[in-house]
């Protein structure tokens, strides 16, 4: 096959999820941290990436099946063999032409550096060529070594307490119980020397004034609502049980009772609510928030239930977006959405909605909200009751609906 047409039907079908996705280039490519022109390449088949792995999480984004993911990937393969062939081509005739002569003057290079002997270009580049390999190996070396083992997906281990109170840790002063069916369930802890960073947290940080200690409260408080839902009945959660043995989908505002007692994991996309607002006079700057992740694993081999179907859709809202697949996840404003920092007083807080999604793995983050307030600066840690959220993708699993009217649940259509 000719490297033409591999490319042609590579790019026809990578075309084809992304159209019947509905997803813009512009949203596809903030969630997976790539340029809408290097998309547009792909899908256009003017360029066939190198690298499998952003092809993968674009395909799982687009919703593309078991099937289509095996067809894709076998596209990919031909497209990028045929490339090679060209390559190999292009080298042997490249072979024929007198080489260079180790003690012979080189030619000038592009840059105008000028360097006349051969033998010093060609060393330079194997030079660098071996240490591009050298730095892709540690890389691969310390995010392995940074990255916990998968252990076992069931338990509780990365989701908080969905019933019980949740806390809130100051600097000074002990936590603090908030009834949860009264209000969302705060859920920030402040880094500081006084209350040790959580063992989730690599880099811990700590609230300071000029650079030295203090045991003061941070001047703000964030109030974190980690089940909230986009539509009416649009959540998606992974559960370890048949269909038999689970309840009814809850109303969003039962859903943290609800996800506890079944030991569900958000999939697909989890919408975090955090409400920020100053406890003084004082005006505060939320300088930044940033996601930390903590565990990726493959997404657990469980059925996946939709919260409803037939009761309508909300309205789409995504200020803030995280993809969680990408290798470096970043907090990126949506369209028409200005970016931090922000102000907050007692009397001028500030909601940020954060929606973050995952299709190839199961993973386990937070968040991290640095603040200052005249010399004074810290960093929040905001997360699920003491732990990280955990949010998972579930393409290819069974899929199971509670149709309004309906007394069970039922196998979705082709689910």
């Amino acid at each position: 096959m000719s490297e033409g047409t591999a490319a042609a039907e590579f790019a026809a079908l990578l075309r084809q999820l992304k159209d019947r996705s509905g997803l813009s280039y512009g949203v596809l490519g903030k969630r997976l941290h790539m340029s809408t022109s290097t998309l547009h390449r792909y899908c256009n088949g003017d360029v066939v990436p190198t690298d499998y792995a952003p092809v993968e999480r674009l395909a799982r984004l687009c919703k593309a099946s078991p099937d289509e993911l095996v067809e894709l990937h076998r596209r990919w393969v031909l497209a990028d063999g045929a490339r090679g062939k060209k390559g190999a081509a292009e080298a042997a005739v490249f072979s024929e032409a007198p080489a260079l002569v180790p003690d012979a003057p080189g030619p000038v290079e592009p840059d105008g550096a000028g360097r006349p002997d051969g033998r010093r270009r060609l060393h330079r580049r194997t030079a660098a060529i071996a240490g591009t390999g050298l730095a892709a190996v540690l890389g691969a070396v310390v995010l392995a070594m940074s990255l916990p083992s998968g252990g076992d997906q069931g338990g509780d281990e990365g989701r908080g307490s969905p019933v019980g109170a949740a806390t809130t840790k100051g600097v000074s002063g002990g936590p603090t119980r908030t009834d949860a069916s009264a209000s969302p369930s705060p859920s920030t802890r402040s880094q500081e020397p006084n209350h040790p960073s959580p063992s989730l947290s690599p880099t811990p940080t700590r609230n300071s004034a000029g650079g030295a200690e203090t045991a003061d409260e941070p001047p703000l408080t964030v109030n974190t609502r980690p089940y909230t839902w986009e539509g009416p009945c649009s959540q998606h959660y992974l559960i370890d049980r048949p269909a038999t043995d689970v309840g009814p989908p809850p109303v969003e505002q039962d859903a943290p009772a609800w996800v506890g007692a079944h030991k569900a994991v958000s999939a697909g996309e989890q919408l975090v609510k955090l409400t920020v607002q100053g406890t003084g006079e004082e005006t505060v700057v939320v300088d930044s928030l940033k996601v930390r992740v903590v565990g990726k694993d493959t997404p657990p081999a469980w059925n996946d239930y939709v919260m409803g179907v037939g009761c309508g859709g909300g309205v789409p809202t995504r200020p803030f977006s995280v993809a969680l697949d990408a290798a470096r996840p970043t907090v990126v404003a949506g369209d028409g959405q200005r970016d931090f920092p922000f102000k907050v007083s007692e009397s001028d807080p500030e909601v940020f909605e954060v929606t973050a999604d995952a299709s190839a793995y199961d993973v386990r983050w937070y968040l991290e909200l640095a603040w200052s307030s005249g010399g004074r600066k810290g960093t929040l840690v905001v997360d699920d009751d003491g732990r990280p959220f955990r949010t998972s993708g579930n393409n290819g699993r069974p899929a199971y609906e509670f149709p309004l009217g309906a007394q069970k649940w039922s196998k979705s259509v082709g689910g």
